[in-house]
């Protein structure tokens, strides 16, 4: 009879999950799912040393393995400042912090230490620069002496700065004598922030030198003026603060807004004195 009765018991909550729509299965299992998808392991190739070094990337959990009677050493970036440590168990695990080095090569360790052996649980690390997913597993003699990452992105970002800073010191045309440009050019017209402070050519290409703020500005298009008075939108690069058009012109607006426009014209004065700065 104690039989019949657990096998009926068992039977009812599988009766009441077949029941239910397909939806609420998948609704559980959905995070499982994504957990495990997200899980990064710990793989020979990434020591170096007892270290093991993920790359890192947001939204991914990290897994550690500690043992029992042994410390693993969590380390955070250079300079990154820790803001806090929760974890989802915190009466069986130790977990403290400590840091290394002064300076910019100030580093936070987060030390981990499990009380006994088959315990797992998650742990969320936050910092002025990022947040850290962690899952916990302990065992009872095999440990993860330390970890760390790296930071592609932040890497990318110092890749991107030293390119911008090469090219801001980069000269706007190279192979270019200053006998061979020509500043008779006027600006007349409106006086935005934006307004340029001078124009020349090298008999080539014409180069419209603008203030430094246009780097974080709105920067207006460039249009050629016939002489019936009728515009076209001209080609140009962007050089630090320099347009570049590949041809000589006469006559340009720069053109900013729809509805209060803002005009700056530029002028080309043939056989007249260079001008070498905005008037």
């Amino acid at each position: 009879m104690t039989r019949t009765l657990a096998t009926a018991a068992l039977l009812t909550p599988c009766l009441i999950l077949a029941a239910q729509p397909a939806e609420a299965t998948t609704h559980e299992t959905t995070p499982v799912a994504a957990n495990r998808a997200a899980t990064i392991e710990p793989v020979a190739q990434g020591f170096i040393n007892a270290v093991q070094v993920y790359p890192f990337a947001d939204g991914a959990i990290y897994h550690v393995i500690t043992a029992i009677e042994r410390v693993t050493d969590i380390a955070l970036q250079p300079g990154e400042t820790l803001v806090a440590v929760a974890s989802g168990d915190t009466v069986r695990w130790v977990i403290g912090d400590t840091t290394s080095g002064s300076g910019a090569d100030k580093r936070t360790h987060v030390l981990i230490k499990p009380f006994s052996a088959g315990l797992s649980t998650n742990l969320v690390i936050t910092t002025d620069r990022r947040s850290y997913h962690v899952a916990l597993t302990a065992t009872a003699k095999t440990a993860m002496a330390a970890l760390s990452w790296t930071y592609p992105q932040d890497a990318l970002i110092a890749l991107k700065r030293a390119a911008a800073a090469t090219e801001a010191v980069a000269p706007v045309a190279a192979g270019i004598e200053v006998e061979q440009l020509h500043f008779n050019y006027a600006v007349s017209g409106d006086r935005p922030v934006w307004r340029p402070f001078r124009a020349f050519d090298d008999g080539r290409q014409t180069f419209i030198e603008f203030p430094a703020t246009l780097a974080v500005g709105e920067a207006p298009p460039i249009f050629l003026v016939d002489g019936k008075g009728d515009t076209q939108l001209v080609n140009y690069r962007v050089k630090g603060r320099f347009y570049v058009v590949d041809r000589i012109f006469d006559v340009a607006e720069l053109r900013l807004g729809t509805k209060h426009q803002q005009i700056v014209r530029i002028n080309r004065v043939a056989g007249g004195a260079p001008t070498r700065r905005g008037s």
